[in-house]
């Protein structure tokens, strides 16, 4: 294992003995593994949505699963399957809720058409960003919510990742104002798709491993991904031109770990703390590696491939939130849970917005 690595692991068994506060599990108590056999080994499989060791996005479940299997000394053994090795990326929910796989590693946006109102535990357009994200998941619900929604299907959900703001995409003509859009087919998942539909574009539902070859051909003109880190490591700039920002459709891009319930509850209490706490570190792992290396993988875009990057036009964002209010406010029409789940989100966007008024945007303004 890597340096880095190790670190992390340590980390994460610190936070084990300290505790995470309120609402990150429902840990042992004291003398909860009394009677645990602490030989027995649990073999499972982990899949994810990701082109395998993908850089960012598909790394994390890979470091998951190392600092588990340190962790736990090895009584957990996780083997992480990319997309296509054991069932297409966008099986994963199924696969896991059926217990062909224990645990998976994707964005709950894909499974947008089984469960429309999932979407909102991902991202939202022009909604909240991923520190807003993790107090509201966090302390503020919205984790309850998430795993009522997630329960019929027989699966635990757990965030367990994070991109930050993202680009608004890869174009391979420019976009100047709103009828740019008429007829533009754009790989984008979740809401941000629908909203693309309203404004008179066509989404395209792809997995990450099919998005270079589907831009190069043609079949899409347009595409996002994630941001300069991972779309730099895909070679995206290469089958497109143009670079667009900002990314409004995925303000705070939430990762899920999912694990089969089944599976989850043939844990002793110690394991399954184990799997809350490394996700929960690996949630702002990632939000710190992307910070930490969009800026330099931007530059390299534009300094040694010339990319041309552009902000979308005022009237284009303008067009874009209108339909994100409609088709945000639809999606809470499902059902009496999904309901629940809106009034929730917004009802917390609304008050962190207000505070972030005057201490992050008033910071960032000054700054």
């Amino acid at each position: 294992m890597k340096k880095s690595g190790l670190c992390l692991a340590g980390l994460i068994a610190t936070l084990l003995l300290t505790g995470c506060g309120p609402n990150t599990s429902s840990g042992p108590a004291d003398g909860a593994t009394a009677g645990v056999d602490t030989q027995k080994v649990y073999r499972w499989k982990l899949i994810t949505t990701w082109p395998k060791n993908l850089p960012g996005l598909g790394m994390a479940p890979e470091r998951m699963a190392q600092n588990l299997r340190v962790m736990s000394n090895g009584r957990l053994d996780i083997k992480v399957y990319g997309a296509g090795e054991l069932v297409g990326a966008f099986e994963v929910f199924d696969a896991v809720s059926q217990g062909t796989a224990e645990m998976g590693h994707g964005a709950a946006y894909y499974w947008r058409g089984k469960i429309p109102i999932a979407a909102m535990f991902a991202t939202v357009p022009f909604g909240m960003n991923a520190q807003e994200m993790n107090g509201w998941l966090h302390y503020g619900g919205g984790l309850e919510l998430w795993r009522e929604l997630y329960e019929p299907f027989n699966l635990y959900p757990i965030a367990a990742g994070n991109s930050g703001v993202q680009m608004a995409g890869w174009f391979n003509k420019e976009i100047n104002s709103v009828a740019d859009l008429r007829g533009l087919k754009m790989r984008i998942p979740g809401l941000g798709g629908e909203v693309l539909k309203r404004a008179g574009g066509v989404p395209v539902s792809l997995p990450g491993n099919e998005v270079f070859t589907n831009l190069q051909s043609g079949v899409i003109d347009a595409t996002e991904w994630v941001g300069p880190y991972n779309d730099l490591a895909l070679a995206l700039h290469t089958v497109a031109k143009y670079y667009y920002y900002p990314g409004w459709h995925e303000p705070g891009p939430t990762l899920e770990a999912i694990v089969n319930k089944d599976a989850w509850d043939s844990l002793p209490p110690d394991l399954q703390a184990m799997i809350e706490t490394a996700s929960r570190a690996i949630n702002e792992d990632m939000l710190s590696e992307f910070t930490a290396r969009n800026n330099s993988a931007l530059q390299t875009l534009i300094d040694e491939h010339g990319v041309e990057l552009r902000a979308l036009p005022d009237d284009v964002i303008a067009a874009l939130r209108a339909a994100a209010k409609d088709v945000v406010a639809e999606a809470a029409d499902e059902n009496e849970l999904s309901r629940r789940i809106y009034d929730s989100y917004m009802g917390f966007l609304e008050d962190v917005r207000a505070y972030h008024e005057i201490s992050e945007k008033a910071y960032l303004n000054m700054r």
